[in-house]
């Protein structure tokens, strides 16, 4: 019996890849369409979780969203940041304050000029940009001073400034969707409590 979420690699269902394939890329070269006929096989293979959308903008798999900004930075902006990220080692350990952040990094593109921030984050968009203004303010006004026309995290516009300059994912997987930061936190714990029973009956 099929499990639902498998279709058979039978030849009608390699010729729909095909076909799908030709109407997507027909004017693609062979080693491209090539990939993408092995990409759709392997997909017809595997329980897919379904992006939808983390509120405002991003998008979101399961329980856990992404949120992806580019902006300017100002003249000088990128080496006076890399001389405070230097000063910390490069380390956003206090954005922990966050429970829902997954991670964060931030990346200077197109020689300084402009600033790529990344996030990966639970629940939905605007609750999360609260949480930036009341745990870490200091952290983000750091970061984002140097980008221009940035008006300050606790400023009632910042959420239209970050919507204007996020970019949703067209693409992205998510390996554990179903997983919040604080499950993972608490199966870590568990694990560490029966790593030492274990040890202890050993």
């Amino acid at each position: 019996m099929t499990d639902r979420h498998t279709l058979p690699h039978t030849p009608h269902a390699l010729d729909d890849i095909k076909r799908r394939v030709q109407d997507t890329i027909g004017d693609a070269p062979e080693l491209l369409k090539l990939a993408l006929e092995n990409v759709l096989r392997d997909l017809r293979g595997a329980e897919e979780t379904p992006l939808t959308t983390a509120g405002r903008i991003g998008r979101q798999a399961g329980t856990v969203s992404e949120l992806t900004l580019i902006a300017p930075v100002r003249p000088g902006g990128a080496e006076r940041l890399r001389r405070i990220l230097k000063l910390v080692n490069g380390n956003f350990s206090g954005a922990q304050k966050v429970g829902t952040l997954h991670d964060m990094r931030f990346v200077f593109l197109e020689h300084d000029t402009k600033l790529l921030f990344a996030t990966t984050y639970d629940g939905d968009w605007d609750a999360y940009i609260d949480d930036f203004s009341t745990q870490i303010p200091d952290l983000m006004d750091l970061v984002f001073a140097s980008v221009e026309g940035w008006p300050g995290i606790k400023d009632p516009g910042v959420k239209d400034f970050i919507a204007q300059h996020q970019l949703p994912a067209d693409g992205w997987y998510v390996a554990h969707p179903d997983l919040t930061v604080a499950d993972v936190r608490e199966l870590k714990r568990l694990k560490a409590a029966l790593d030492e029973f274990l040890d202890k009956i050993a």
